[in-house]
């Protein structure tokens, strides 16, 4: 159960400060923004504020900023309907009902003739049961369409996606990936000044129970001047003395509390990952808390996991690494059952490295991806023009179905893993 909830509240983290970066810099360019939605499929809850609905869906496979213009109006009033319309107090139409009309007593119904709501924001008709006189209808910028008992905000071009400016309409679609690098960046530094973070100083760290470094008489935050009169200055000589000399004794000048003294230590033979021999003596790399000293070191965490993932994704495209390496919704909580076991603090860097994951994920140029809607308007601002909206459309739409396919492929493969 306590697995479950983690992934649950990373899941929903993840994809919460994703698509709220797309929503904040689509209502700063003045996008109106019908849902933002975590999860797709059917709704699990939801409220609306302002002009926006907030859902839960029941599917935890991502989520989305609904933006007014990305997709067909849902409602169009043609020529020949009959539609209700309702003033405000400047004597603008503020709804048009659609049907139903008979339960707004105070509509006045009307024939179209002719609409136009988004750009000139008329209604020309004929009133029902009147002369029959043509007559145009000024309609609000803050209209809305009734349907079905249910109220739909009209969105004007200027409150549509497409109508803004390529620099608008790029910060918003790339808004979602940037959050998630920020998200990592700000839990990294909270870790590192709550628990601490490594520097590449010649100290004893935390060491470990049994180790060589212990019985020698090693203590931590000891400061290693010198190994067998090799001056040392960084951590990563100290290593690199140590793990070439298994078995080997080696005499420590340390200085503890002002006051110089030599230690010998022989550390314990181990086998590396690639089979090779090395020495250890059970010590930690030293770290330090330090609040101006979290935030460089939030940047270079973020900057190395970032480059350690394009690098992984650049094998899996070479060859180096195949499909049934990759993990998806399964895989991944299968994971995060290992990584919760070990710890709150464990599972914050966990959740870091999963957001940048999804960032980098969301920024590859593949249909239906952000990366290749950014992929769209780099063509654009080649071409001095946008791509038909409807191969545009049809692009995406492919690209989101070969995505869904592959992420079939991958969670069967991780159930095989996990469960078979």
């Amino acid at each position: 159960m306590n697995t479950v909830i983690a992934f649950i509240i990373i899941f929903g983290v993840l994809v919460f400060v994703h698509e709220l970066g797309h929503l904040v810099f689509a209502k700063r360019a003045g996008i109106l923004c019908r849902e933002f939605a975590i999860g797709f499929g059917p709704k699990v809850f939801s409220f609306k504020k302002q002009e926006t609905v907030y859902t839960i869906r029941l599917l935890p496979i991502g989520g989305f900023v609904r933006m007014a213009g990305e997709d067909p109006e849902v409602i169009e009033v043609k020529p020949g309907y009959h539609v209700g319309l309702m003033f405000d107090a400047k004597g603008e139409v503020n709804k048009v009902v659609i049907n139903n009309k008979d339960k707004y007593p105070d509509a006045k119904i009307i024939e179209v003739e002719y609409a136009d709501l988004e750009r000139e924001l008329i209604i020309r008709g004929y009133e029902l049961n009147e002369e029959e006189t043509l007559k145009d209808y000024k309609v609000s910028k803050e209209s809305y369409f009734v349907m079905d008992g249910q109220e739909i905000q009209n969105a004007p071009f200027d409150r549509q996606f497409g109508s803004k400016t390529l620099m608008q309409r790029t910060l918003a679609i790339f808004a979602g990936p940037m959050m998630n690098f920020i998200l990592a960046f700000f839990i990294f530094a909270f870790l590192g000044m709550v628990q601490g973070y490594y520097i590449n100083e010649a100290v004893i760290g935390e060491l470990a129970p049994d180790g060589a470094a212990q019985a020698s008489g090693l203590q931590q935050g000891d400061k290693v001047l010198a190994i067998n009169d090799e001056s040392v200055s960084t951590w990563e000589e100290v290593v690199k003395i140590i793990q070439v000399n298994a078995n080997e004794e080696l005499l420590f000048l340390i200085e503890r509390d002002g006051q110089s003294m030599n230690i010998p230590v022989t550390p314990k033979s181990d086998k590396a990952e690639n089979g090779e021999e090395r020495g250890v003596i059970g010590v930690f790399m030293p770290t330090e808390k330090s609040f101006l000293g979290a935030i460089p070191n939030a940047a270079t965490e973020t900057y190395t996991w970032t480059k350690e993932i394009i690098t992984g994704l650049g094998k899996l495209i070479t060859g180096q690494f195949s499909i049934d390496m990759l993990s998806g919704p399964v895989g991944i909580y299968k994971s995060t059952e290992v990584v919760a076991e070990s710890g709150i603090f464990l599972l914050m860097r966990w959740t870091a490295v999963l957001s940048i994951n999804l960032g980098i994920i969301n920024l590859l140029p593949i249909p239906a991806l952000d990366g290749g809607r950014l992929m769209f308007f780099a063509a654009e601002a080649v071409r001095g023009k946008p791509i038909d909206r409807h191969k545009e459309g049809l692009v995406h739409f492919i690209g989101f179905a070969l995505l869904m396919l592959l992420m079939l492929v991958v969670t069967w493969n991780d159930i095989q893993k996990f469960f078979l």
